[in-house]
This record gives C-alpha cells, sequence and structure tokens, in this order.
C-alpha cells in the first residue's frame, strides 16, 4: 500500500468514526463490573479512580475483603485527601479469617457505608472493591446489592471488582469487563506475590 492509498484508507475510516461519535450523544452514570479469574480487576478499577480524580471529580473507595494490611494504593491515594475516601473494612483472606460470622458483619458494615457514598451525589464515581467475592461467598444478599445499585443518582459511576460475578449482577451492569487467566507466575514458576505487581 502507497502513501496515497493509505491516506485515502485513513480519510475513510475517519468519516466512519466521526459518523458513530456524532450518533453517540449520550450521557449516563454507568455501573461497571471487572470480574474473571485473571489478574487486573482492582487495576482495573484504579485506573478509573485516577482519572475521575484527574477531572476533579469527588470518588470513594471500599475494599470488602482486603483490609488486613495497609494496601499500597492506599498510600499513593492519600495525596487526595479531600477528594477521595478510601476505606479497607475487610479483614483479609477468607482462609486467613476462618470465621464466617465475622466475614458477614465485616462485609455488611462495609456494604453500609458504600451505600452511603452510592446516594450521595457528591460522588461521581465509587469502587466496591472485591465486592463479587463477598456476593460469592454468601456473605452479601445479592438483591440488597442490586436494589441499592438502583437507587444511585444517575451521573454517578458504580465499579464492581472481583472474581465469580453473579449473572444477575451482570445483567444490571452497562459495562462489563472479564479478566482471563492466560498465564501467572505464581502458578508456572513458584514466583511469590510481589509489591509493586499484586500489592
Amino acid at each position: 500500500m502507497n502513501s496515497e492509498q493509505y491516506k485515502q484508507k485513513m480519510q475513510r475510516r475517519k468519516e466512519v468514526q466521526d459518523q458513530r461519535l456524532a450518533e453517540k450523544n449520550k450521557e449516563k452514570g454507568l455501573i461497571i463490573v471487572h470480574t474473571g479469574n485473571g489478574k487486573g480487576k482492582t487495576t482495573a478499577g484504579l485506573g478509573m479512580v485516577l482519572r475521575s480524580l484527574g477531572h476533579g471529580y469527588k470518588v470513594a473507595i471500599v475494599q470488602f475483603i482486603k483490609g488486613a494490611w495497609e494496601p499500597a494504593e492506599k498510600a499513593v491515594l492519600s495525596k487526595w485527601e479531600g477528594q477521595l475516601e478510601f476505606l479497607a473494612m475487610g479483614e483479609g483472606f477468607t482462609w486467613e479469617t476462618q470465621d464466617r460470622e465475622r466475614d458477614i458483619e465485616k462485609a455488611s458494615a462495609a456494604w453500609e457505608q458504600s451505600l452511603k457514598f452510592i446516594l450521595n451525589p457528591e460522588y461521581k464515581l465509587v469502587l466496591l472493591d472485591e465486592i463479587n467475592v463477598a456476593l460469592k461467598l454468601g456473605y452479601l444478599d445479592l438483591e440488597t446489592i442490586l436494589n441499592g445499585l438502583e437507587q444511585k443518582p444517575s451521573d454517578s459511576h458504580v465499579i464492581l471488582t472481583g472474581r465469580g460475578a453473579p449473572a444477575e449482577l451482570i445483567d444490571k451492569a452497562d459495562l462489563v469487563t472479564e479478566m482471563t487467566l492466560v498465564k501467572h507466575p505464581f502458578r508456572e514458576q513458584g514466583v511469590k506475590a510481589q509489591p509493586g505487581i499484586e500489592f
């Protein structure tokens, strides 16, 4: 393909793209789900958090399950004090806690706090990290979560991360991404979790 053919091809492509963009003119607060067995669900959510902070929006992060340690993300994001609320409300992995009733209690408290953020129109984005795991393990009632999401302001966004997102939540969501595990050094090479990569 010579440069003139390339230029013509790109001009046609631009016309198609411009037409698509002209047709898409609605704005709407989204329910976003990041699920699947692959790595990157929380990381993708945190990327959206950073974008929102960059736009000057008020943001809240509530971590379900996680919380036995201070996540590195919390240290970095603390620079947005006043613009960001970051609550790690779990007590760690379920195989570490080994107390189902306490895990349910912690997940319920995290949801109550999450709902306050979701209903508050000042918060443009709320990240519910690992809530899908809490749902999968039966720590939270799915209908309660779906009813809470139904009440969110029309222009705010809620991100729900974690493996095993229930089908009803996926149906309710506007944007769903499934992370697929292709290869992981922990399994194939015995490489332990490393700072900056896993935590």
